[in-house]
């Protein structure tokens, strides 16, 4: 039987707030295609590292370099009523600028709380508290 699942990566994307001792914000990104607030997240190429593609979507999405870090968990899920699993990590943000694209229209900036509350899919809220507890263990 041939596996069908989708296979996709991502980071959760995050920078030294700028605003003081708040601590850290995390990107997310709006997708009009799907009017929903995501990380940045895409399928992978053929043959591709995991790794390598979520770098790669974090950069063609929000414009930014990054640096990637801890390893997050896995989301799986059905979409398209196909299996799809995404591999995660923390990656701080580097250099770069947000340009609007017709995949995504907007991001955002926002403390880990806002974050969680912005999403629109609640499994990707425990990213959000996994990149809290990378950071705080790192």
């Amino acid at each position: 039987m041939q596996d069908d699942t989708v296979l996709a990566a991502g980071c959760v994307l995050w920078r030294r707030s700028p605003y003081g001792a708040e601590g850290v914000e995390i990107c997310l990104v709006h997708r009009p295609k799907y009017d929903d607030w995501s990380h940045p997240k895409g399928k992978l190429k053929r043959g591709e590292d995991p790794l390598a593609g979520a770098v790669r979507e974090v950069l063609e999405e929000t414009g930014y370099g990054c640096v990637p870090g801890a390893r997050l968990p896995t989301a799986r899920y059905v979409a398209n009523g196909r299996p799809k699993q995404v591999s995660y990590w923390a990656a701080e943000a580097t250099t770069g600028s947000f340009a609007p694209s017709e995949e995504v229209d907007r991001i955002l900036w926002l403390t880990p709380a806002a974050a969680r509350i912005r999403l629109t899919q609640p499994r990707d809220r425990p990213l959000v508290d996994a990149l809290v507890a990378a950071l705080h263990s790192a």
